[in-house]
Parts: C-alpha cells; structure tokens; sequence
C-alpha cells in the first residue's frame, strides 16, 4: 500500500495555531490539487484529533472527479479512515455524511460501547492494539490494504504523521507551504509526538511548485539516516 501524506503549513510548520483553531493556509489553485488527490486515492485518513478539532468530511468536492471514478467501477468517494485508539470519534461526525465507507482503527483497550456506537452508524472497527494502547499502525495498515486500500492519503495530524514516519509507512510526502507566520511553541507542528533524535527520516525533494502565494514541495521518502 502506498501511503502519501499532504499538509499544509506556515513558514514555520505550524499546522494551526496554539488554541488548534482551523486557518486557511492555501488557496484555490491548492485546494484542487488537494482535492485530486483525493479523487486518486482509495482511503483518507486522519487521526482522531482532526476529527474533533476540525469534524472534516474528507469527500471529493469536483462533481466531475467523482462521476470519473464512478465510470471507472470505484466509490464517489474515498473510504475515510480514522487512527483513533480510544475510540473517541462521534458518531454524528461529518466523516459519517454520506454512502462512502468509514474504517475506524483503535487499540484493544477502546470501551466496547463505543466500539458498538460506531458500529451502529456503519464503520468497520479494525482492532489493532500495541503494547502501549495505542494503534499499532503496520497491522491496522496491513489490514486496510487487504480491505483493497493500495493507495492511502493522510491529511493529519501532527501526532499521526510523526507515527507513521516513526513506522516507516511513508512513501511520499506533499507539503504545501503558506507564506505567514503562526507561532507558539504549544502550536501543532507538521510531526509532533516524541521526536526523532539519533536517526531520522530521509526525504529526497523531488518537485517544487509555487502555488497561490506559497510553495508545493514533494518529497519521496527513502531510509532513516544518522545526523
């Protein structure tokens, strides 16, 4: 399965300010080219702090897009998938708006009555706990590619980003750079979590491209290297 994050940041990689408040960082030429990736892709995914910070609904907007993918046999939509260990996404999110498939991966230790709402408004409860409680990311992957996801994008978080770096699950990143400012050192950054310290993941730029007032950078994504 290959697995391509898109963000958008500010100069400073800041992904929203300090109160998690959602900021417009790109523009229209970038919100379509966001939304053609999402048009190719099999899932979307974010983690469970972007589903209750923000309560996106991760669809295809371009009418056309999805008659495309109609026509070639696939969903209007992507399958929307979302890393949550607790299992503390609502039910009555935007994400669940709508015919496409919802996959919810948790830890073993989610409360089974949330397990259970969830289920009721129609997502596929995908279990897969490390010792820690949290997602043990190559499994619940592993699983959504025998689900049929061979192309997965992820849209955030921080949090969810520096894991799947931490994994070593991604492939490619493109990284849409707005021209301001955020600041504070509480303010979500593009790979939070614990950080890397020894060895670190090595990006090879493979294309950059001005986009409305800021800059597209895509990278590929290669081995860890020491520093």
């Amino acid at each position: 399965m290959d697995v391509v994050v898109n963000a958008a940041t500010s100069v400073d990689g800041k992904l929203s300010t300090r109160c998690r408040e959602q900021l417009r960082i790109s523009g229209p030429e970038d919100f379509d080219r966001v939304d053609r990736l999402r048009a190719a892709a099999d899932a979307i995914a974010v983690g469970v702090g972007t589903v209750l910070a923000d309560d996106p609904n991760l669809g295809v907007k371009e009418e056309q897009r999805r008659v495309t993918r109609l026509q070639n046999g696939r969903p209007a939509h992507p399958a929307r998938v979302v890393v949550d260990s607790r299992a503390r996404t609502p039910p009555d999110a935007e994400l669940f708006d709508g015919d496409a498939s919802v996959y919810v991966l948790t830890g073993t230790d989610a409360p089974e009555e949330r397990l259970e709402g969830l289920r009721q408004v129609g997502a596929t409860v995908l279990e897969a706990g490390s010792d820690d409680g949290r997602v043990d990311l190559p499994s619940a992957f592993d699983a959504l590619s025998a689900a049929g996801v061979d192309r997965l994008m992820v849209e955030g978080g921080g949090e969810l980003i520096f894991s799947l770096f931490d994994d070593g699950l991604v492939d490619e990143l493109s990284l849409y750079v707005g021209s301001f400012v955020i600041g504070g050192r509480e303010a979500p950054t593009l790979a939070d979590g614990k950080g890397f310290t020894e060895t670190f993941p090595e990006l090879e730029l493979v294309d950059v491209k001005r986009l409305d007032d800021g800059v597209l950078l895509t990278y590929e994504i290669g081995d860890t290297v020491c520093r």
